[in-house]
């Protein structure tokens, strides 16, 4: 993620706005403060991507496993 000046920014507002449309965020800072992310604005009327969450949720293995808790309850 680039970070740039707000002078930098005010000079090349341009070619950072076509970065934030490419699907890169840029930050603007001003010293070492970060200020500003600049990121595209998505409608809601984008196709859905099939997988596109993939590997976000993680299953434990025995996740399904009987609990202690419940075995008097288990026939």
């Amino acid at each position: 993620m680039p970070q740039v000046t707000i002078q930098k920014a005010q000079n090349h507002l341009v070619q950072l706005i076509q970065k934030a449309l490419a699907g890169e965020e840029v930050v603007i800072v001003k010293g070492k403060v970060s200020l500003v992310k600049l990121v595209a604005v998505r409608n809601g009327n984008s196709e859905r991507q099939i997988g596109a969450d993939k590997g976000l949720v993680k299953i434990a293995d025995d996740f399904d496993a009987p609990l202690d808790d419940f075995k008097e309850y288990m026939v």
